[in-house]
């Protein structure tokens, strides 16, 4: 298949990559009601691609049929007014299994989860992108990176086999690291998407990238786009007065190694009414006293 096909896809990437959270209902089930107005929130925002079974939407701790609920309500919920990665993940034949129900849902594009297992050679780390890849020719494949020890030759290596292969959500908190790893690969040859979101993205964007994925969307979608409009234009003194806003906000999120990554963004979305604050384990709800600071955050961003 020509890489031509793929062009909506590659266009699609080079935006503000919504990872959407997956609100619970009382009883600890998916409260499809409120996923469905928070995904309506973000498409009414402008946002144009979304990410259903990303990290921010707690994909380890949804059960298969969950995951599967998940793409569904997103798909089904942005009809043609988005387009849709949806996360795929774990051993070969879940990924596989996942990456078909999102193609048979109308999906144009996988983003698969970089490989959750204490061994990851470089070699297997191909052949895992590989073997779900070749699954689904039609469907764009968006690796994405969290290990700091691949190398870019390996990606390039991957797209040789499988020209489905179209972009990379590189999240290896490095920018130098990123610069060189996306010129061993091939520059021009992939999307690249910043995968630490709006903290990373000024500094990501200096070195190739031209989209990045967020969660903090879900709270202010203008916020967000209005980044990347700075980011698009080059008026990076603009994108760091953003920066400069959401700041505090992605310090919460990334403080103690991440550990409220997620809690951070429900308890902003809770204190503006929008849906329950609870996460699932190993995850954890903020404690009462560190609430207010997280509402004012939110409050000041929906003026």
């Amino acid at each position: 298949m020509s890489s031509v096909t793929f062009e909506t896809q590659r266009a699609a990437l080079a935006d503000v990559v919504a990872i959407p959270v997956t609100p619970f209902a009382e009883d600890g089930s998916i409260d499809q009601d409120a996923h469905r107005a928070l995904l309506r929130r973000l498409l009414d925002g402008g946002i144009r691609i979304l990410t259903p079974n990303g990290n921010t939407g707690e994909f380890y701790a949804l059960t298969p049929q969950e995951r599967q609920l998940v793409t569904e309500l997103t798909i089904d919920e942005a009809g043609d007014s988005a387009v849709i990665l949806v996360g795929v993940g774990h051993d070969v034949p879940t990924a596989v299994a996942s990456a078909r129900h999102a193609r048979e849902l109308g999906a144009r594009m996988v983003m698969v989860h970089q490989p959750v297992h204490p061994y990851v050679s470089q070699g297997g780390w191909v052949d895992y992108h590989r073997a779900i890849a070749e699954a689904v020719p039609e469907l764009g494949v968006v690796p994405y990176i969290r290990n700091a020890q691949l190398y870019g030759a390996r990606l390039a290596e991957l797209a040789d086999a499988c020209p489905n292969v179209i972009g990379v959500k590189y999240a290896v908190p490095d920018a130098a690291r990123f610069a060189a790893f996306a010129r061993d690969a091939g520059l021009e040859r992939f999307v690249w998407v910043a995968g630490l979101a709006e903290p990373y993205a000024p500094s990501y964007f200096s070195a190739g990238a031209t989209g990045f994925t967020s969660g903090l969307v879900n709270v202010a979608p203008s916020v967000s786009l209005n980044m990347i409009e700075a980011l698009r234009s080059g008026d990076y003194p603009a994108a760091m007065k953003v920066w400069e806003q959401i700041r505090r906000f992605e310090e919460l999120r990334a403080a103690n190694g991440s550990a409220n990554n997620v809690t951070i963004v429900k308890e902003a979305l809770a204190s503006l009414g929008l849906c329950r604050r609870e996460v699932r384990p190993p995850s954890k709800p903020l404690p009462e006293d560190e609430r207010a600071e997280v509402a004012a955050i939110a409050a000041g961003w929906s003026m």
